[in-house]
């Protein structure tokens, strides 16, 4: 009998964020494998509503948005529980209705996505239930893995590392030159180096590890005179006080550009204009942006507490920092700045990442997986 297949989402293309990313990956590769195997295979999600999905990432017809109705979402959710084979829950948010799921038909089979501090706490009952019953429990990186057993006591064997892939729909570079348009926008030239990070800038993930890139920037200057350190990525109001203080504070207005949101379409060419991607984080689930930057040829320093080293390969691909030592982030960064790697050296990195992180991977074990059901 076919496999029926649907991934239940909060959001998927209506915003961008980490996990939107991963599950527009994850919805893209699942086409994929239900063609192969002429299998079928849907995504819903919660607040998305139909007009808003990229039908690049699959067929209109696939996709249903409920527009934030949420009674509606889940009472149609269950009815999966007497026709569909494979659930798949991108959230552990959504728990109950697994749960629900799980109990009304036991042989269908329920998995969740675990991407990394949604599920490194304490949860609640309904949630720790979920992870009782459910059959897998994909994590995205062996970190997210290990904590899920800390935490929770997760059966191991139902915990299957699935490391996140390159978009394939990204525009990756087969030149790296730096973009013209961008070093008119920021009133750069060619021959400055440039740090570079992108990521959320929200008062309530402090733990990115940005406030310490702006802490050692100025000692930096004193080898690198012409530094500039560009930080990307949608602020709210409190982080941007927040930012704009520490800025001021350490006497380095003339060394950070703030550039606010950037759009999907420029992502990979403010990758090209950068020297070295740095986001010394402490709570990163894998870090998709790291993959991202690795993939046009950007080398990386990370944080070597979390997820991130899943995505540097345990540091084969870039180079992993403890979070808090400024000392060691500062030595690190002037290692990478001292010599930038000219193109064949990027080349040679963008063809490593690639090696490890492409989606016709991440498809063939999205269908081991399937087939092991």
């Amino acid at each position: 009998m076919p496999k029926k297949i649907t991934l239940l989402t909060l959001q998927t293309f209506s915003t961008t964020g980490g996990i939107q990313k991963m599950t527009r990956t994850l919805a893209h590769s699942l086409t994929e494998v239900a063609a192969r195997n002429k299998w079928s295979f849907r995504l819903w999600s919660v607040y998305d509503k139909n007009e808003d999905i990229m039908p690049q990432y699959l067929p209109a017809k696939n996709f249903k948005g409920f527009g934030v109705k949420r009674w509606s979402f889940t009472i149609q959710s269950l009815k999966l529980a007497v026709t569909g084979d494979v659930i798949i829950l991108s959230h552990i948010n959504m728990a109950a209705i697994g749960l629900i799921i799980k109990l009304i038909n036991p042989k269908c089979k329920v998995w969740l996505i675990a991407h990394g501090i949604e599920v490194w706490r304490h949860l609640s009952f309904i949630k720790m239930k979920l992870l009782k019953y459910c059959d897998k429990v994909i994590c995205v990186s062996s970190f997210t893995k290990q904590e899920m057993i800390r935490w929770h006591r997760t059966d191991a064997d139902k915990c299957y590392v699935l490391n996140n892939a390159v978009d394939s729909l990204m525009k990756l570079p087969d030149n790296f030159i730096k973009p013209q348009y961008l070093l008119d926008r920021y009133k750069l030239n060619k021959d400055q180096l440039v740090l570079f990070t992108l990521t959320r800038l929200a008062a309530t993930e402090q733990y990115k590890g940005y406030e310490q890139v702006i802490k050692v920037i100025d000692k930096l200057k004193l080898t690198f005179p012409t530094i500039k350190y560009i930080l990307s990525g949608q602020y709210d109001d409190v982080e941007e006080t927040r930012i704009k203080h520490l800025i001021k504070k350490h006497q380095v207005e003339d060394l950070v550009i703030l550039t606010g949101f950037i759009t999907e379409a420029e992502i990979s060419d403010h990758f090209l204009l950068a020297d070295l991607f740095t986001l010394p984080s402490k709570k990163e689930g894998f870090g998709i942006v790291f993959i991202e930057a690795l993939a046009c040829g950007l080398p990386v320093v990370c944080g070597n507490v979390d997820g991130s080293l899943d995505a540097i390969k345990n540091g084969e691909l870039g180079k992993a920092v403890n979070p808090d030592d400024l000392e060691e982030l500062e030595h690190t960064l002037a290692e990478y700045l001292k010599n930038p790697l000219d193109m064949n050296k990027r080349k040679h990195l963008q063809q490593q990442c690639l090696h490890y992180f492409n989606e016709d991977n991440y498809i063939n074990k999205l269908q081991e997986l399937l087939l092991d059901e």
